[in-house]
């Protein structure tokens, strides 16, 4: 027991000195390791109680317990101390004058891509349009059979598609809309469907996922020259000029007849043969068109006797390229801030 008493006058000496001289709390955490860790000098005492006299042994277990406590409480009440210490030379170094008046923070910017998109709605809006949305996860119906795509046809393989469980996909253009929309609100309807979609298909102009701007329109006695002045007045409002338009004949679906739409480049307007944006045709591929297909006119409700209507489908990505003369559509997708915020500033 004796040999306790002298170890325990040995570490209390030690542990005040130890004590005094830790200036930081990484120093006290040393010195609690070092006194009541799993190999300190009081658990190392503590481990030797079994070997005492029977006699002995709780008067030593009580000495020792109350020394472990005292430690313990002097250790606690330096930590406070010294947290104390280090939070009042950090606001000193870090000192903040609430006095002063706010600096603020300077505007960021629209991404290039929303930013077009919010032009081409309100362009639509002054002719009439009203903006609708649908689901980014759809049915095959909507995606493809609604729209005059059976499970036979060939433009499925055109669409590449991300397929789901239980028979959904991700939806490969915005035309489910025109179907869902139909069934809602009937005819007449003039709406435009701005919106993300996806594709398996990924280079310089193509990504997995993209934007759309699907517009139709759905009253009697509408024709191909209605459709040829909406898309004309738009192009020209989007690109801040008149531009040159040309048709071809194409083929899709859900339309019938169907064309694509072609302007003028915007970059060299047909005089450069070395054009890197129209590769020299003096034409830029804008949007592909044409008269709503009677098969998606019933599939939405809507009688094609007495009603019929035009669609269009471009892509808002496409616009942004040719509107901030990009070469790689990646660019959008990548968070690049510089590029971000200088196309902002571009508006």
């Amino acid at each position: 027991m004796s040999g306790i008493v002298e170890n325990v006058t040995r570490i209390r000496s030690i542990f005040y000195k130890d004590l005094s001289e830790a200036l930081t709390l990484e120093d006290l955490q040393r010195s609690r390791v070092r006194f009541l860790g799993k190999k300190g000098e009081v658990t190392s005492l503590l481990k030797l109680l079994g070997s005492l006299p029977a006699d002995d042994r709780p008067e030593a277990g009580r000495v020792l317990n109350e020394l472990r406590d005292e430690l313990e409480s002097a250790l606690s009440s330096r930590g406070s101390e010294l947290s104390g210490m280090e939070t009042t030379a950090r606001e000193a170094e870090e000192w903040l004058d609430v006095t002063l008046p706010g600096r603020g923070r300077p505007w960021g910017a629209f991404h290039p891509v929303a930013q077009v998109t919010q032009e081409a709605i309100d362009i639509f809006a002054s002719m009439g349009f009203s903006v609708a949305y649908g689901p980014e996860v759809e049915d095959d119906f909507h995606n493809f059979e609604g729209l005059n795509i059976p499970p036979h046809h060939p433009a499925r393989d055109m669409q590449d598609t991300f397929y789901l469980e239980n028979g959904l996909l991700l939806r490969t253009h915005t035309s489910p809309v025109e179907v869902r929309s139909m069934r809602k609100w009937g005819a007449p309807l003039r709406i435009i469907i701005p919106g993300k979609v996806f594709r398996r298909d990924s280079d310089q102009t193509h990504s997995p996922m993209f934007h759309q701007l699907e517009g139709l329109l759905v009253d009697e006695n509408i024709s191909l020259s209605h459709l040829k002045g909406c898309l004309e007045a738009f192009v020209n409002k989007i690109f801040g000029r008149t531009l040159a338009a040309r048709y071809r004949a194409s083929y899709f679906p859900f339309t019938e007849p169907s064309l694509e739409m072609d302007v003028e480049c915007v970059a060299c307007s047909g005089s450069d043969p070395s054009c890197r944006i129209c590769k020299g045709t003096g034409w830029l591929e804008i949007s592909g068109l044409g008269m709503t297909h009677p098969n998606v006119l019933r599939a939405g409700g809507i009688d094609p006797v007495r009603y019929n209507g035009f669609a269009w489908g471009m892509g808002l990505d496409r616009i942004a390229m040719l509107k901030y003369g990009l070469k790689d559509l990646r660019v959008f997708f990548e968070g690049d801030l510089s590029f971000l915020t200088s196309a902002g500033r571009r508006k």
